[in-house]
């Protein structure tokens, strides 16, 4: 499958040269080629922000939500119909501020869907004041002496709460990131892609430049499936690690967890509605 099948046609893109978020795109639509995946079978869930445009310009289904509220309505699309491919995207902002508490929970419940972050640790659409991800010290019209609060780190979060799948990127890498992205879109399980990315207009400290000059690979000595090393990576300071830093295949989905597709694996919206067994149901769960 080629990329250009997720084209969108003759449309204009409504983000500033140089961002991050092209390559992110093209990334994306590379890795879904090369699952096979088809434009009919995938849902893209954003929020508010300029990350959250990327399902404008790809061709798929699309649900456009509110700000931060992006996660639940992923889980429920993929718990409603398991044989869509699912994906969560949004900026630093809106997934880890605005959507902070649903960042959480999605990672405890392990629905099958992958949640892409742009993290260009600025608010990029309402004009650059600081994001939850803004080191210390950076200054904005808004935090004019300066960031002072620790910034949020959304990996090590998603590793100490026993995330199925996290992992780092950087859209300068085209190549990396889109591999990086088609590991977690086929991950049975929730899969984090912290994606990095510089914001031109908002952010002149971290630059594609500094990306480059602050980030390293892991490498083959990196056990993935050891938690506490992953831990240890995720919450390195000097150089930021890229790639995937932790790993829990086995852990049971959400939609595995709920029971309505153990003994039937239809989708819930092809299913006949049986009054006499949801009468049933719910006299059983009386009581209790």
């Amino acid at each position: 499958m080629e990329p250009k099948v997720f084209d969108a046609g003759d449309i204009d893109i409504a983000w500033c040269p140089g961002c991050g978020n092209f390559a992110i795109l093209d990334a994306l639509k590379q890795a879904l080629a090369k699952l096979g995946t088809k434009p009919e079978n995938l849902v893209i869930v954003s929020g508010i922000g300029q990350a959250a445009k990327i399902p404008h310009y790809l061709k798929c289904n699309v649900f456009h939500g509110l700000h931060g509220r992006t996660l639940p309505v992923a889980t429920a699309i993929r718990a409603t119909n398991p044989e869509l491919t699912v994906i969560a995207e949004g900026g630093d902002g809106d997934m880890y501020a605005e959507g902070g508490n649903h960042f959480l929970h999605a990672v405890r419940r392990n629905p099958n869907i992958t949640n892409i972050v742009h993290n260009n640790m600025v608010y990029g659409l309402t004009k650059g004041q600081a994001s939850p991800t803004s080191q210390i010290g950076f200054r904005t019209p808004a935090q004019v002496d300066g960031v002072f609060l620790e910034p949020f780190n959304p990996v090590a979060v998603a590793v100490s709460l026993d995330a199925s799948f996290v992992s780092r990127a950087f859209s300068g890498d085209i190549r990396q990131t889109s591999e990086i992205l088609a590991r977690a879109i086929s991950h049975k399980g929730y899969a984090l892609v912290d994606l990095l990315q510089p914001c031109t207009s908002f952010n002149r400290v971290q630059t594609h430049q500094w990306f480059k000059e602050n980030t390293y690979y892991l490498d083959d000595s990196h056990n993935p499936g050891d938690r506490v090393e992953a831990f240890k990576r995720a919450t390195e300071r000097e150089k930021l690690p890229l790639g995937i830093l932790y790993l829990h295949p086995d852990k049971p989905t959400f939609e595995e967890n709920l029971g309505v597709y153990r003994e039937d694996k239809d989708p819930l919206y092809r299913r006949k509605l049986r009054l006499e067994k949801l009468r049933a149901l719910i006299e059983s769960k009386r009581g209790l």
